[in-house]
């Protein structure tokens, strides 16, 4: 795997580095020992699988309220998405910024997101499966969010969302 640092720190883009012949090719998706030595202690203990049958489908922006952050490695299984992270630690010289990655199941890219920033993505086809790793697990009644159009915020979105679920749109601004 190639690690590929972002201007949020902690968070970073994933090339396989793929082992091609006439089946196909084999590459790792994720390798404990690679990301320590990247600097990133992952040790994921649940992963989700989202899919959404349209284009333009927005699931956003959530993250997880201290002391229950997680960190996140996202991938493409099907179809093609625009990822977005928003780094929410106060401290952080990347303090509500975002990044926004292209996955696609054909550049086979992940995004590791740390602990303590927000998550979200617009599907760009149709048919597009999300397969994500988590760390720690899903803690029930920790879950905030804020509304994926927030102007302090400014994410580029690629285009205009038009699937997104009624808790997503009742989302407020950031504070």
């Amino acid at each position: 795997m190639k690690f590929k640092e972002t201007s949020i720190p902690g968070a970073f883009i994933l090339s396989p580095e793929r082992h091609e012949d006439d089946r196909g090719y084999f590459a790792r998706a994720f390798c404990e020992t690679e990301f320590a030595d990247a600097g990133i202690t992952f040790h994921p203990v649940q992963s989700n699988v989202s899919y959404n049958r349209s284009a333009y489908t927005l699931r956003g922006m959530h993250f997880h309220a201290p002391p229950f952050e997680e960190a996140k490695l996202v991938r493409c299984s099907a179809g093609r998405l625009f990822d977005v992270a928003v780094d929410l630690r106060p401290h952080s010289p990347a303090f509500r910024k975002w990044i926004g990655v292209e996955l696609s199941r054909n550049n086979g890219r992940s995004f590791f997101i740390p602990p303590g920033c927000a998550h979200g993505f617009l599907t760009l086809e149709d048919e597009t499966e999300v397969f994500y790793q988590m760390s720690p697990a899903f803690v029930p009644g920790h879950d905030r969010g804020f509304h994926w159009n927030d102007p302090t915020i400014a994410i580029d979105w690629p285009g205009f969302p038009r699937v997104i679920s009624e808790k997503d749109q009742m989302l407020k601004e950031i504070n």
